[in-house]
């Protein structure tokens, strides 16, 4: 499917844009099983479609930001992936790794005693240790309430982008995963690399 242009660099996760097949995932940061999926997607398929790879020049994966609001704090760790994907494309996965890795801090109960704005420090925090001191500032100020009372952050547009997206093709939790367009039931958070590969196989023309 398109991917609006200013999310290539950060939300092409593995491969190249240009490559005709296209395996999308819409992951929740405060999913398990999104958790799960994303190790795979890190081990498993990136080198396959990395330079040299089996499957190089002929998979992409995007990454799709699934908000899952029945978890409260979903939209804010979705706002700080889309923050780092504004302010530094080139580690966004390097960011959304970590947060899966850290995902438990952000749980339901966990987060139960803490304020938005408590959690967007926390997560302002965690980008600098982990993409760099430097970025910490110019993140803290896209995720930073400032416009109207009720006018979100800066990067409330993107997360709109990407929960609409979500909606008009009837994505309604996390992992659901598609191949070239179409809902791949049979793609499983257990899957490792015999699953991957078989599938691969199958779907990747020589």
């Amino acid at each position: 499917m398109a991917l609006q242009p200013s999310f290539q660099r950060a939300l092409v996760i593995a491969g190249q844009y240009d490559a005709p097949h296209t395996l999308e995932v819409f992951l929740d940061y405060v999913c398990p099983f999104s958790a799960k999926i994303a190790l795979a997607i890190d081990n498993v398929l990136k080198p396959h479609f990395a330079p040299n790879g089996k499957y190089a020049g002929k998979v992409k994966v995007i990454f799709r930001n699934q908000v899952q609001p029945w978890h409260a704090s979903s939209t804010l760790v979705h706002e700080a992936g889309l923050a780092v994907a504004r302010i530094a494309p080139e580690d966004f996965w390097k960011f959304s790794l970590v947060l899966f890795a850290k995902q438990g801090e952000y749980f339901d109960i966990p987060t139960s005693t803490l304020t938005p704005t408590q959690i967007r420090e926390k997560l302002t925090n965690l980008v600098g240790e982990t993409i760099g001191e430097d970025k910490a500032a110019p993140f803290k100020d896209l995720v930073t309430l400032k416009s109207t009372p009720n006018g979100g952050v800066a990067v409330t547009d993107d997360l709109k982008y990407t929960i609409k997206f979500s909606r008009q093709n009837g994505i309604h939790v996390s992992p659901t995963v598609l191949w070239d367009g179409l809902i791949a039931n049979e793609i499983s958070s257990s899957w490792g690399e015999r699953e991957w590969n078989e599938f691969l196989e199958k779907k990747v023309a020589a």
